[in-house]
């Protein structure tokens, strides 16, 4: 945990939280943190700043916080992904919080599992726990947004047209020819598809949106590996 994220119901006072449960363990266990140790802090959705220790214990800690600065620059890139396996999601979707990106964007198609959507993690507070683990890890504030798309043909012909316009539409797919270097220039939308990629027919449906294909090379690789590196192409240096 780099960043102690604040949310508004731990506010006792103006400048004053108090935290416990897996916050308060960490900043015992891993800070080691006693009365007047500074803190980094930052408030969910909010600025980033310090937090000094006024009072900790084993039942709660006390912080007094100072938040001035703006939270990192959200990466200009809107995430189509295939919904992996959910032991899989889980790491994927701290990747992609750590990384800046701030609009994901879940979706169906031929190679997943019907049985993936019935997983426990799709739930609000479940997807929420992963992402916040994601922005602490990177520092940052502001938690991305996730939306479920189970049918892949309506979402394609009626919301992803709007969704992708004025942006550089990208589809990864193992078996187009390698990309040339994709920069951070423009906002960018970019689909990823399940292991072993979209199938034809959704790879055509895609650029009939204005996608372009593209491929990493060579090497298959998984989605959980392919996700960041595909990303952090797209990072401003």
């Amino acid at each position: 945990m780099n960043l102690i994220l604040l949310e508004e119901k731990d506010f006792i006072a103006e400048n004053l939280v108090r935290l416990s449960g897996r916050r308060l363990q960490h900043i015992r266990s891993v800070h080691q943190a006693e009365a007047g140790r500074e803190l980094r802090v930052g408030l969910l959705n909010g600025k980033i700043g310090s937090g000094k220790v006024r009072r900790i214990d084993t039942d709660a800690v006390e912080l007094e916080i100072a938040l001035t600065i703006d939270p990192p620059t959200p990466l200009a890139v809107t995430l189509l992904l295939a919904l992996p396996r959910p032991k899989m999601l889980k790491r994927v979707l701290q990747s992609v919080s750590s990384l800046g990106v701030k609009q994901i964007y879940l979706v169906n198609s031929y190679r997943v599992e019907k049985s993936f959507w019935g997983s426990p993690l799709l739930h609000t507070e479940k997807l929420r726990e992963h992402l916040l683990l994601g922005l602490e890890q990177a520092r940052d504030t502001i938690l991305p947004e996730v939306h479920l798309r189970q049918r892949f043909k309506p979402f394609v012909e009626d919301e992803l047209p709007q969704l992708c316009a004025e942006t550089r539409a990208l589809v990864a797919h193992p078996t187009s020819e390698p990309a040339q270097p994709l920069g951070p220039s423009i906002p960018t939308t970019l689909a990823i598809g399940p292991e072993g990629g979209f199938i034809p027919y959704e790879i055509e449906k895609l650029q009939q949106c204005g996608f372009t294909a593209f491929s990493l090379g060579e090497r298959i690789l998984r989605v959980e590996t392919a996700v960041p590196v595909l990303l952090s192409r797209l990072l401003p240096l």
